[in-house]
């Protein structure tokens, strides 16, 4: 039975397939169909850090609908979505820790620019990192190199957001992240946390 890492490896496979011949096809370029993002994360008390990632159009589909008020456009988009990050207890500098996730966005974007977002990542890592520490060994005392531990650590988020149409800030996001880490322990340690940013773009003008 495949586990879910396995799984994921093998969606964004597929996914990546795609996007290299649909690339072929299509002129616009990498910057053009790329947004990066940076912001905050972290649960508020005890875990707070940065975060830096990008976000890369993959399929764009735009609805209109006719209504007595006029028409109503709604675009719903595939996104791949990359991002690391590093978080730390400011109060006593124990609980650091580098993260980084892969995965897929869908959002949903109304005429007044007001997002929807679902993310999926199912390829995640998260590295903890000790304080000094010391192990005994044959009786001797020695300090461990790089200390920590690591994790698979997959995640979902629903996010809010807002864009800006021409705007080299070209939007704002939260999101509500859930990530579990194994193997901790005997089972899997679940993580709730909270992610707030913007997004920029360099497109190339026309």
């Amino acid at each position: 039975i495949m586990s879910i890492k396995q799984y994921g490896v093998i969606l964004l496979l597929i996914a990546s397939v795609n996007l290299k011949a649909q690339t072929q096809t299509n002129n616009s370029s990498f910057l053009d169909r790329t947004e990066f993002k940076v912001g905050y994360f972290g649960n508020l008390l005890w875990d707070n850090g940065l975060n830096f990632g990008a976000e890369y159009l993959w399929k764009e589909k735009i609805k209109i609908k006719e209504r007595k008020r006029g028409e109503k456009t709604i675009t719903h988009q595939l996104l791949f979505n990359g991002s690391m990050g590093y978080s730390t207890n400011f109060s006593n500098k124990t609980d650091n820790g580098l993260s980084t996730y892969l995965g897929l966005i869908y959002r949903r974007t109304n005429l007044k620019g007001r997002q929807l977002s679902l993310e999926i990542n199912p390829l995640g890592y998260y590295r903890s990192f000790l304080p000094e520490t010391y192990e005994v060994k044959g009786g001797n005392v020695s300090k461990v190199r790089f200390p920590g531990r690591s994790y698979y650590a997959p995640s979902i988020a629903i996010g809010f957001g807002k864009f800006r149409k021409a705007k080299k800030r070209s939007g704002s996001y939260f999101n509500l992240r859930y990530t579990i880490r194994t193997p901790y322990n005997a089972g899997a340690l679940p993580i709730l946390s909270l992610e707030y940013g913007y997004r920029f773009n360099f497109k190339t003008k026309k």
